[in-house]
């Protein structure tokens, strides 16, 4: 195995399991101005999520975590759900990038969080990176225990070389990151770090909700 990769395992695994720690990061998210609601499963936190979230307007950033918990369905029992794309199941709301945009509630994860409270997000075409900031009454940032890094530095290495690697992969694109794993600050034309978004705090008139989950979700 590469040294490359061995650096890929334990940046993981200092970031998950017992090396994490909900205590601290949760004090410093509420010092930034953040609820913060923390469940030891994804079951839990999705139960909690659509007591929340009743008969109101709902979009969602491309998260596999809030795929992987099921949510989306489950609010669009009852709520109105705006798709910012065809990578949801069409039949759970109408796909409207521009609508989705502006929704009463908007929910997401993020590609790293710092134990001191900062969040690194990378996007491609930006649609998540800005209804996380901008143009909504709630946000709801869901973040599984493996997201978590221990300091501000490490958050950004994980979103560059853990996260996007690992996305570009997913999603097929040729870029160089996507067959070694790692970040090559490359020029591909399928490059999909086109934006890189630093949450320091809570942002003015806007609710925004940490739920934090101690189980490995999405990447």
């Amino acid at each position: 195995m590469t040294t490359v990769n061995n650096q890929l395992m334990m940046m993981e695994n200092e970031q998950g399991g017992e090396m994490m720690n909900f205590d601290q990061v949760k004090a410093a998210l509420e010092k930034r101005g953040y609820a913060v609601s923390s469940f030891e499963t994804a079951k839990d936190a999705a139960d909690y999520l659509d007591q929340q979230i009743d008969e109101v307007s709902v979009s969602f950033g491309g998260s596999l975590t809030l795929s992987e918990m099921g949510v989306p369905k489950r609010l669009a029992l009852h709520n109105t759900l705006c798709l910012p794309s065809q990578m949801y199941d069409d039949e759970l709301g109408e796909v409207d990038p521009i609508k989705a945009m502006s929704t009463d509630v908007f929910l997401t994860s993020v590609n790293a969080l710092a134990e001191t409270g900062e969040m690194i997000s990378i996007d491609g075409i930006g649609n998540r990176v800005a209804s996380m900031m901008y143009g909504h009454k709630k946000v709801y940032l869901v973040i599984g225990r493996n997201k978590l890094a221990e300091n501000f530095e490490k958050a950004v290495w994980r979103a560059r070389n853990i996260a996007a690697p690992q996305n570009a992969k997913r999603l097929h694109m040729k870029t160089p990151c996507a067959v070694t794993g790692r970040c090559h600050d490359c020029s591909s034309p399928e490059r999909i770090c086109r934006g890189v978004s630093v949450l320091l705090g809570k942002m003015f008139r806007m609710e925004m909700e940490v739920i934090l989950i101690n189980e490995d979700l999405g990447l």
